[in-house]
């Protein structure tokens, strides 16, 4: 561990502790019911729940490193891998505490292997495994982009098939849902999600000096200061226009945005570092720019799915979920495209829509329920940082060549 890594651990240490959810939806109840214990390490956040096979969530606690990773701008793999190691025993004990069930009582243990930060999954694999193999119990290893897709079933009843949309700060994907453990991927991000661009374009801003952002993760205060600004003062060409295939990219957008943002600061004579007067501008412009180009494709993906019979033409739902899911104004232009498109759009709760122990629980009844993937046997079992999501149907998507229609109509604004 590098210097910077082992003083960033020795603050943080010392200094305020880090936030502890826990909560039970059923205390002290006793359940005849299956249980299965899910265990999420696949960034920078510890979470643990006992999901019953009705969909009650027991209870769930969940350790977040966002004040650590804030001091850096971004998430440092070492730290987050040692944070992880420090509090997962008592984040997987706490959820079995409120939720009043002994791990001799869970029918199975779920715990994500793919994909995510390689430290970082390993040490809820290895935690995992000595558990399972302690108490002789099965094992269901998760997909992390799965398990987003599929919560939205212990929140709403709704049935397969389905098209979700999983924006995140480390994934922007396009699927159908078909089943448990059945997806077609239309499309993804071809370079980085927009939650981590966001995040790049807030510290480019330095917006943690700005005084309404200080304790804002990068997109959160985006969205809080595009609120007051004028998107038409700034235009960024949007990515991937020439292209009609589902796929994303927002490298070269974050070019154009920082280009644009150098521009301003030359313009105003200002320093790096320092805020710009017009930073509201900046942060309306980008916001829009990103919810324009999430919307086209899956506009896309929506016209693609209906006309060739992979969704109904009439009431197909678009589920979005992951941590961009949260900005209201990505969301109420998703509403407003859904509802001109005649789907009916669904969005797990916002403590949800991030990284927690409840969906891995979750996507483990759901596996259990269908007989997939529950293992008896655990040797050979490794963590894959980078892992597809179902089978890759991109190409006949861009063969299909699919225009969309201008989205002028489409208005999302608040009023």
């Amino acid at each position: 561990m590098n210097s910077i890594a082992k003083s960033l651990l020795k603050s943080f240490k010392h200094g305020q502790a880090a936030w502890l959810r826990s909560s039970s939806a059923h205390p002290g109840k006793q359940c005849s019911r299956r249980l299965v214990l899910g265990i999420e390490t696949s960034c920078d956040d510890t979470g643990a729940a006992v999901v019953d096979d009705a969909g009650c969530v027991l209870g769930e606690a969940l350790h977040c490193q966002k004040e650590v990773h804030l001091q850096t701008g971004g998430i440092i793999p070492v730290v987050a891998q040692q944070l992880h190691r420090e509090n997962i025993e008592q984040v997987v004990e706490e959820a079995l505490r409120v939720s009043g069930v002994s791990v001799p009582e869970l029918a199975a243990v779920a715990t994500t292997v793919k994909p995510g930060l390689a430290l970082s999954l390993g040490v809820g694999l290895e935690y995992s495994l000595a558990l399972v193999n302690r108490h002789q119990k099965p094992f269901i290893p998760i997909h992390h982009m799965e398990a987003h897709a599929l919560t939205v079933r212990l929140t709403h009843h709704l049935e397969f098939p389905f098209l979700v949309l999983l924006v995140s700060g480390g994934h922007c994907i396009l699927a159908v849902a078909q089943g448990v453990s059945d997806f077609l991927l239309l499309g993804q991000s071809i370079d980085i999600a927009p939650g981590d661009m966001l995040d790049k374009v807030a510290r480019r801003l330095s917006l943690r000096k700005h005084p309404e952002c200080q304790s804002m993760a990068g997109g959160q205060a985006i969205e809080h200061l595009a609120q007051t600004g004028n998107q038409e003062q700034l235009v960024f060409r949007l990515p991937m226009n020439q292209y009609r295939n589902c796929n994303f990219s927002f490298s070269g957008l974050l070019n154009l945005v920082n280009n644009a943002i150098a521009q301003k600061e030359k313009e105003e004579g200002v320093q790096e570092g320092e805020i710009l007067s017009c930073v509201e501008d900046v942060a309306a412009a980008v916001q829009h720019a990103v919810a324009v180009h999430i919307i086209q494709r899956t506009c896309r993906a929506m016209l693609f799915c209906t006309q060739n019979s992979i969704l109904p033409p009439k009431n197909a739902t678009l589920v979005v979920s992951g941590g961009v899911a949260s900005n209201q104004y990505i969301r109420k232009g998703l509403q407003n495209l859904a509802d001109a498109n005649d789907f009916a759009l669904l969005c797990p709760p916002p403590r949800l829509c991030t990284d927690n122990g409840v969906m891995i629980a979750w996507n483990g009844i759901e596996r259990l329920r269908a007989g997939l993937g529950v293992l008896h046997e655990t040797d050979g079992i490794r963590y894959e940082p980078k892992a597809p999501l179902g089978i890759d149907i991109s190409k006949r998507v861009e063969e299909d060549s699919i225009k969309v229609p201008r989205l002028k109509q489409i208005r999302w604004l608040a009023s």
